[in-house]
């Protein structure tokens, strides 16, 4: 029978295919006593068999997807199932305890993983406790005899069902087979559902249900415009939405029509529409969406992607990838923005009761300066080859801004004195989502070379709800007066100083929001590279005079977020 799951729109685009689930399963056993020795082990022996020769093709996927750096760490579980150490150990447990494999397995694998975590004064050691983790967890599934979710090994057109996607999980979606992803939890500002947008796949996130109303191979249709996952569709269901995916490809069509021509409003304004990207394999979307520069470079997945801290070199060939790559157009790059829902396996944070209060992006740059430096010297060395623009995340304080630009000058005239050739153009700016930094905008305007407006934290920040959290989702307002009077506010101050402001959250390429950050002058729009067209053709449609009046409706009369969305599309369908 047909079911229709209601969620949130994550990624534009419509989608027909098999559900596949990426759920844990259940792994508990019971522990049990056993007679026969060399058959328990002879179990233990197919399972890892069994994991190697997996562990083989998910390592050859990779490769050829991620990239032989990335593919190492099955290396690394492969190792271990060939480690008679561990191994072994099992074996001897299953011998001298008289005991099943499974409870072999845990006990012996629970000895190492606590071995590995004992060794604080050696951070790759102890990195090899989360490896007999993911082994551990493989080998048990086989013993078992219960599925393991495999992302690289879909070798057919499917659709993904999670209960939530890590970033992990979703750079290992092969698009050429995974078609999109629907899941329990998340909102449009989730890791996952930003990487669906640069992957260019729908997705559908915070269901609350999809994993339970879901069964393995069932038929899905995937309406990432609306919204909505249907189960089990009937042929009617499935014309109507073969007819929608066509009508969404032919806008598509038309707007990218639009790819070499310059964002200009229908009364004549000029503004940039950039991208934003993750790592310099997000360059060729940028290019092909016809970007007027990036917006914003994140490069905390330079720092995710690697098992230890990424080398000076490597991150400068990184960053010279991507300012060569854009010729001549501005590339700004955020320095390191760990810490929150973002984490190092080899740079262990404290525990704390609110992350993302807490000891996270600048401030750990300014207290953990050894990384740091190491980062705006690769910065720096890059600066020669393009036009590089360098922000700091979560500024709060001009303390903390002042502190970090000292920082990079004594880099700066460090290299130079080398005889490195860098850069005099660098501009140096910071993110506006702490909302005790954007109440004092006219101030850090007299310091900064630029503002970016990172809504997504900025809106986490003000309204006091965490934007990944599905019970209190219904505050993230990007159309709040209180949000709005905010951005009107930094905007208002960069200029004043003769500075410009742009923004790099999601709200930029919102429907909704671009006509009011039009209204109030905003100078750039950074986005997922799939909107760029769709916004540009937007804006060639909008006169900026109008806006004015609106922006100013929208921020001194307006009560709620709800009124202004209504405001906005009143006005778009008028």
């Amino acid at each position: 029978m047909v079911k229709t799951i209601k969620g949130i729109a994550a990624s534009d685009g419509i989608a027909t295919a098999e559900a596949y689930l990426l759920v844990q399963p259940d792994l508990s056993f019971d522990k049990k006593s056993i007679s026969d020795a060399d058959a328990e082990i002879s179990r233990l022996q197919d399972a890892i068999s069994t994991s190697d020769d997996e562990l083989t093709k998910i390592r050859d996927t990779a490769k050829e997807s991620l990239g032989e750096e990335e593919a190492q760490v099955f290396d690394a579980h492969k190792m271990i199932l060939a480690d008679p150490e561990f191994t072994g150990a099992v074996e001897q447990q299953i011998k001298d305890q008289s005991v099943n494999a499974e409870q072999a397995l845990s006990d012996v694998s629970n000895n190492f993983i606590s071995i590995f975590e004992g060794m604080t004064d050696n951070a790759y050691m102890q990195e090899r406790a989360a490896d007999v983790r993911d082994v551990t967890k493989r080998v048990m599934a086989h013993l078992l005899g219960v599925a393991l979710p495999n992302p690289a090994l879909i070798d057919h057109e499917v659709i993904v069902v999670a209960h939530d996607l890590t970033p992990s999980d979703t750079a290992q979606l092969n698009k050429k087979y995974v078609k999109g992803f629907v899941t329990d939890i998340g909102g449009r500002t989730a890791h996952s559902a930003i990487m669906a947008r640069s992957l260019e796949l729908p997705a559908v996130v915070g269901t609350d249900s999809i994993t339970t109303d879901a069964t393995e191979g069932q038929t899905i249709i995937l309406d990432g415009l609306n919204g909505a996952a249907i189960l089990d569709p009937s042929d009617e269901d499935i014309k109507h939405y073969q007819k929608l995916a066509k009508d969404f490809a032919d806008q598509k069509a038309e707007w990218e029509k639009l790819k070499n021509e310059a964002t200009v409003t229908a009364d004549g304004k000029h503004f940039d529409i950039a991208a934003n990207i993750g790592t310099p394999d997000d360059l060729q979307g940028v290019i092909d969406n016809g970007a007027e520069g990036i917006g914003l470079y994140r490069t905390e997945f330079l720092y995710m992607q690697s098992e230890e801290l990424p080398s000076e070199d490597d991150q400068f060939e990184a960053y010279k990838k991507v300012v060569e790559g854009m010729n001549g157009k501005p590339v700004v790059v955020r320095t390191m923005d760990i810490g929150g829902d973002k984490h190092l396996s080899y740079l262990p944070l404290p525990e704390e009761m609110n992350p993302f209060l807490g000891y996270r992006a600048i401030r750990i740059s300014l207290d953990r300066q050894e990384i740091f430096r190491t980062q705006l010297r690769a910065l720096l060395r890059a600066s020669a080859f393009g036009k590089l623009r360098i922000m700091f995340p979560m500024i709060g304080t001009l303390q903390e801004f002042r502190d970090a630009k000292k920082v990079f000058e004594e880099e700066k005239v460090k290299l130079v004195e080398k005889g490195v050739k860098v850069s005099d153009e660098i501009q140096l700016g910071m993110m506006m989502e702490v909302p005790a930094a954007a109440i004092l905008a006219d101030q850090f305007a007299k310091e900064v070379d630029f503002f970016s407006i990172g809504t997504n934290d900025l809106i986490q920040y003000t309204m006091a709800a965490d934007r990944g959290n599905e019970h209190v989702s219904y505050l993230y307002q990007p159309y709040n007066p209180s949000i709005l009077r905010l951005v009107k506010h930094v905007i208002e101050s960069a200029h004043k100083e003769g500075k410009w402001a742009g923004m790099c959250g999601e709200a930029a390429g919102d429907n909704i929001m671009v006509p009011l950050l039009l209204g109030m002058g905003l100078d750039e729009y950074s986005m997922s590279a799939t909107s760029v067209l769709r916004v540009r053709s937007l804006m060639k449609k909008l006169s900026t005079a109008d806006l004015k009046e609106l922006a100013e409706r929208a921020v001194n009369e307006s009560i709620t977020n709800e009124d202004n969305k209504k405001l906005v599309e009143s006005y778009i369908n008028k």
